[in-house]
C-alpha cells in the first residue's frame, strides 16, 4: 500500500468553498479509480489557532491511500488534466510526497 500526501495552500476564507469543489471533482473522481482505498483531508491543529495571522493558516493536506503505486500511476494523464481543468480557479498546485506503508496495526 502507498500513501499520496498532498499539501495545498488554501486561504482560510476560501477553505470551505475549496473543500466543496474539491469533493465534487477530485474526491469523486479518485473514488472511482482502481486501487483507491480512501482519502482524508487534514488541517494541522496549529493552523486552527485563531491567534495566528491569517497568512499562517494556509495548509491543507489530502492523504490518499492506494493499493499500489502501479494502480495509482495508471490513471491516464488526460483524465487527470480534465479534473484539474474542472476545478477552474479553485485548482491549487500541491507539494506531493509518497509513502510506502510498512506496517499497519
Amino acid at each position: 500500500m502507498v500513501v499520496e500526501f498532498l499539501t495545498f495552500r488554501v486561504p482560510v476564507d476560501e477553505r470551505l468553498q475549496w473543500l466543496d469543489i474539491e469533493e465534487q471533482h477530485w474526491s469523486r473522481f479518485l473514488a472511482r479509480q482502481p486501487g483507491f482505498i480512501r482519502k482524508e483531508v487534514w488541517v494541522p491543529e496549529v493552523d486552527l489557532n485563531a491567534d495566528q495571522s491569517p497568512g499562517a493558516r494556509l495548509r491543507v493536506h489530502a492523504v490518499i491511500w492506494w493499493e499500489s503505486l502501479e494502480l495509482w500511476k495508471a490513471i491516464p494523464q488526460d483524465q487527470l488534466d480534465a479534473v484539474s481543468e474542472a476545478m477552474g480557479p479553485h485548482e491549487r498546485e500541491a507539494v506531493c510526497e509518497t509513502f510506502t506503508v510498512l506496517r499497519e496495526t
